[in-house]
């Protein structure tokens, strides 16, 4: 789970002198992401931007990603614990271009807007753990569940989204229960959520455990365990897989071979195959439930 055992982990982990020279080398070409406002990105045959928008607690910004041309199912992406940097915005280039309009949110926003560490190198040598701590203590359910409400509106009134197609979610990390607690938001627009290497997605005694909202879900979910994790707590997965059964809603609930962050290029744990096969499952999902 991505608790603070498993951060302080993550912490530790070695970063060779020369994997963090090439990391922080491509932070230089993520200090060239556009700010607000879209723009053409020709190349990839997709428009992106910096957006902000209103929310109940203030102004949440993000990155949006679509194709150039025509009317797509919106797909929401919550970060892990480093929030928007290039890693993220290359995974919603990624999936813009496989037909998706893609809107990267920066959780954080409450504090602090934009980018705050260029990869996750950055974030492990700049003391990202104690500077997003307070940050991080005000993402509870209700927060999330707020925010993917005033998300969702946000999307239903851009141009080139396809109101009449399911939204999808997708979460890393801290992000994977922020799929579910947004699914039980917005019950009637969220089709799909997926977790990458989530953490908390069971809270034994916690009424608002994502686990024990699925009864408020009416969305596919791919919820995707890392195999450190799953050793941690190899009860979780069927207690989850359980309650999604309980409340008849579709659930694969699988264990990937990959550790704690497999999915993120800039993690120390990245695992190209893995997230191979995790990218590939994460669009059948999509394919099938936004319909």
């Amino acid at each position: 789970m991505c608790d603070e055992s498993k951060l302080a982990d993550w912490a530790r982990q070695t970063i060779s002198r020369r994997q963090f020279g090439a990391l922080t080398g491509a932070a230089a070409l993520a200090a060239c992401a556009p700010g607000e406002g879209i723009a053409q990105n020709s190349a990839a045959g997709l428009k992106e931007g910096g957006v902000t928008f209103a929310t109940a607690d203030g102004t949440m910004d993000g990155f949006f990603v679509q194709p150039e041309s025509g009317n797509h199912p919106a797909v929401i992406l919550w970060p892990d614990i480093a929030s928007i940097r290039e890693a993220k915005r290359g995974i919603a280039r990624k999936l813009a271009a496989a037909g998706y309009a893609v809107l990267v949110v920066n959780p954080y926003y409450r504090d602090v807007a934009g980018e705050q560490f260029a990869d996750f190198a950055g974030f492990i040598a700049g003391g990202g753990f104690g500077k997003v701590g307070p940050w991080r203590k005000k993402l509870d359910a209700a927060a999330i569940m707020r925010d993917a409400t005033a998300i969702v509106d946000w999307l239903d009134g851009q141009e080139g989204v396809d109101k009449n197609r399911g939204i999808g979610t997708q979460g890393y990390c801290m992000g994977g229960p922020f799929t579910v607690w947004s699914a039980a938001a917005v019950p009637s627009r969220i089709k799909a959520a997926a977790s990458f290497h989530g953490g908390g997605l069971v809270r034994p005694d916690n009424p608002m455990s994502p686990h024990a909202l699925l009864d408020k879900v009416d969305a596919a979910l791919l919820i995707a365990v890392a195999q450190d994790d799953d050793a941690e707590a190899p009860n979780d997965k069927a207690t989850f897989a359980a309650a999604a059964e309980a409340a008849k809603v579709s659930a694969v609930v699988t264990v990937y071979p990959g550790d704690h962050g497999w999915m993120v290029s800039d993690s120390p744990a990245y695992d190209a195959t893995a997230a191979a096969r995790g990218e590939a499952d994460l669009k059948a999902l999509y394919a099938n439930a936004l319909a």
